[in-house]
């Protein structure tokens, strides 16, 4: 006769194996797309106007993707669009582009996506100012979304935001 631990044992180890192999597929890259996909140009832009046709975005949209394999070894697959209306209608984007507008902000920005992520890694760089002015930009880019708290002193770009920061920098160059 089969006890219930026994029997719940099993069922735990095969629904353990199928959920591992699930993440496995999951984290494995994708295949490349067929070649026909790629055909033109804007096929990424062609590919946003079929779905806003589909969806009724009368005004448009901006569609921003990327894949990004940062210094540190990390990688981030993103991407998301916004209709024309929904952009010119938003007021929050304001505090979010002010904490980018300081060079030290932007520079600490660069440092931790490139691997310093301590307030003491940071605090030992030139022209960043003392560790009380690297604090005060810290919490400012914390406060806009732009980093978060990833253990005692330690701070990194959220995982959503690394490709919509990379395309604000990608936007803001001449």
């Amino acid at each position: 006769m089969e006890t219930r631990t026994e029997r719940d044992g099993t069922g735990l180890a095969e629904r353990l194996t199928a959920l591992e192999a699930r993440v496995a597929a999951l984290e494995s890259p994708a295949p490349p797309p067929p070649a026909a996909e790629y055909e033109g140009d804007f096929w990424a832009l062609d590919g946003w106007k079929d779905r806003l046709a589909a969806s009724g975005g009368p005004d448009g949209g901006v569609l921003y993707t990327g894949a990004v394999r940062l210094p540190t070894g990390e990688r981030y697959e993103w991407q998301t669009g916004a209709l024309t209306a929904d952009l010119l209608d938003e007021e929050g984007p304001a505090e979010s582009l002010a904490a980018l507008g300081h060079p030290v902000r932007l520079r600490l920005l660069r440092e931790i996506l490139g691997g310093r992520r301590t307030a003491a890694e940071l605090s030992g760089l030139e022209d960043l100012g003392t560790t009380g002015q690297i604090y005060h930009h810290l919490r400012q880019l914390t406060a806009a979304g732009w980093l978060r708290a990833a253990g005692r002193a330690h701070h990194e770009v959220p995982p959503e935001r690394v490709v919509p920061l990379l395309v604000v920098l990608a936007a803001a160059r001449r």
